[in-house]
């Protein structure tokens, strides 16, 4: 081509001088001959810097991703904020399922009890001695006492010497293993429990299809004294590390959670792994919280109870509780980044936590409270509690009438804190509730159909029976016991009211009723209510 129409063909419209932006921007690199038939200025290193110095750009032009990064800051700066929300609340629920083994057991133990030894003055007016509630309460019971009493037989001060006297890194490797050991037992544990808990109820109409009650009961004994040594050695492990004159030991545990961070953050979540994970973050930060007390009783025992050496060990324990706070913060942060995971699922997984308290006050209520806290978050209540009864009663001695008395008004303050925290987790859970639009889960009962049919087609093989209204529904759910079925009626399996129910309230409704195939192809998008704490355990997270 000529050089004339060279020049014409890059012209452009509305372009200064007669040149198009991709003449102008290549006018650096063509050759003599061509910027003189354009007429075009010559090549110079002046030009070119005041080109660099004065060149512009609209962020405009790309506003969609310019917002897009702005809302993930934000997400970043919402998150702590949401997670400690949802953290609180669920400490606080562990806390309420804690005290309820130390409080309201004993007392279901002793009218169970009472009921039994007096049921010859009322007759056999029913064919069960015990209602399926008041078994399971004695075999907790049961299980707590011989569980304290084999815990005498191992020597807490023998096994802190034999610790101590390892090093440093044999300790570390010894803290991993433990860690990952009270994952594996709580996994298993509550297993056994149920187990135990449903043999001893179940209907003696059906065919036996167990090893019977006292094999499960000696698994379930076994069980928990073994968690129990586990969460001591624990204790005894971060025991060691407060005590040692570099504090090397605990720098190192700490340093802990920080490999935490990478062995999670680069991974692949979806809501419903991330909820697994939240609840295991809360399980292990009021599982530190209880052996941080411990340590303290330890320590305060050997010091004679000294104030100030409560002083000594506050930095310590402050760090401890900072770091794991840090960690969680910083992993949640980023895995909510990386996955495009906005910071109001956080909502989502309090209002899910807070449908199981209030569907655990229901007439149609399946199970108690305590073992959905267990099953949801993987927190087994009764190792731990029997460790901490072991740890102070070894730590404090009781002479006397005033110190019984002490022990008395003790054990009414915990009483009074947990009736007040039960309330005050109550009202809280019935307003999460109502935000997420979920009360109406809780007036419509779960439909009952003959065992072996498939749970995903139960709304057309079952006919739903008639529900409360919300609001009565809201109000008496405290008050109101579980409604008992008659012996001559066949037994029914009940499905749980979060086996129909969609965590996403703003979305269509999915059908239930679809076959057993195509809900196999959709089982990564299963609800928050109706996955439990170890449901993961079976699924490889990509």
């Amino acid at each position: 081509a000529a050089p004339g129409e060279g020049s014409a063909a890059a012209e452009q419209p509305g372009s200064s001088g007669g040149q198009g932006p991709l003449t102008e921007t290549l006018g650096f690199y063509e050759s003599d001959r061509r910027r003189e038939a354009r007429g075009a200025p010559e090549l110079s290193l002046l030009r070119f810097l005041s080109a660099e110095l004065t060149r512009g750009y609209f962020l405009e032009h790309n506003e969609a991703k310019y917002t897009e990064r702005r809302e993930r800051v934000y997400t970043c700066l919402r998150i702590p904020r949401e997670l400690e929300k949802l953290m609180v609340f669920g400490i606080f629920l562990c806390l309420d399922a804690f005290l309820y083994v130390f409080t309201l057991l004993p007392l279901r133990v002793f009218l169970a009890l009472f009921r039994l030894l007096t049921l010859p003055c009322y007759g056999l007016r029913d064919r069960r001695l015990l209602q399926p509630a008041q078994v399971c309460d004695i075999l907790k019971g049961v299980i707590l006492v011989i569980c304290y009493f084999m815990m005498h037989y191992v020597d807490y001060s023998m096994m802190y010497h034999l610790i101590r006297g390892q090093s440093v890194i044999k300790l570390y490797i010894i803290y991993n293993m433990l860690e990952v050991a009270d994952r594996l037992f709580s996994s298993f544990g509550q297993d056994i429990l149920d187990a135990l808990y449903w043999t001893a109820t179940e209907p003696k109409e059906r065919k036996r299809a167990h090893i019977g009650v006292i094999p499960h009961f000696f698994m379930a004994v076994l069980y928990v004294f073994l968690h129990a040594i586990l969460i001591m050695v624990q204790a005894t492990t971060l025991n060691v590390a407060f005590n040692s004159h570099n504090k090397s030991l605990l720098t190192i545990m700490m340093s802990n959670n920080f490999v935490e961070i990478k062995g999670s953050v680069f991974k692949k979540f979806e809501k419903n792994n991330l909820f697994q994970m939240s609840n295991s973050d809360i399980k292990e930060r009021f599982t530190n919280y209880v052996l941080l007390l411990i340590v303290c009783l330890r320590n305060m025992e050997q010091f004679s109870w000294n104030p100030d050496h409560l002083w000594v060990l506050f930095p310590d324990v402050c760090m401890v509780i900072a770091s794991e706070i840090a960690v969680d913060i910083v992993k949640h942060a980023f895995i909510t980044k990386f996955n495009d995971i906005t910071a109001d699922v956080y909502s989502e997984y309090r209002a899910s936590l807070a449908f199981d308290l209030v569907s655990s006050r229901q007439k149609n209520a399946y199970t108690d409270y305590s073992d959905s806290v267990a099953r949801r978050m993987g927190f087994i209540p009764l190792p731990l509690a029997v460790l901490l009864i072991r740890v102070v009663t070894s730590s404090i001695k009781v002479q006397g009438i005033l110190s019984y008395a002490c022990v008395i008004l003790f054990y009414f303050g915990l009483i009074s804190l947990k009736v007040l925290n039960s309330i005050v987790l109550l009202g809280k859970s019935c307003q999460y509730v109502k935000e997420a639009k979920m009360e109406e889960k809780l007036s419509n009962p779960p439909p009952a159909c003959t065992p072996g049919k498939p749970s995903s087609k139960s709304q057309n093989k079952c006919k739903p029976s008639q529900g409360l209204s919300t609001e009565e529904n809201l109000s008496a759910s405290v008050t109101n016991q579980p409604v008992h079925q008659k012996e001559n009626i066949i037994p029914l399996l009940v499905t749980s009211n979060s086996d129909q129910f969609l965590t996403t309230p703003d979305g269509d409704e999915k059908d239930i009723t679809q076959d057993n195939s195509e809900l196999k192809h959709r089982s990564s998008k299963k609800d928050l209510l109706e996955i439990d704490r170890f449901t993961i355990c079976g699924n490889r997270i990509d």
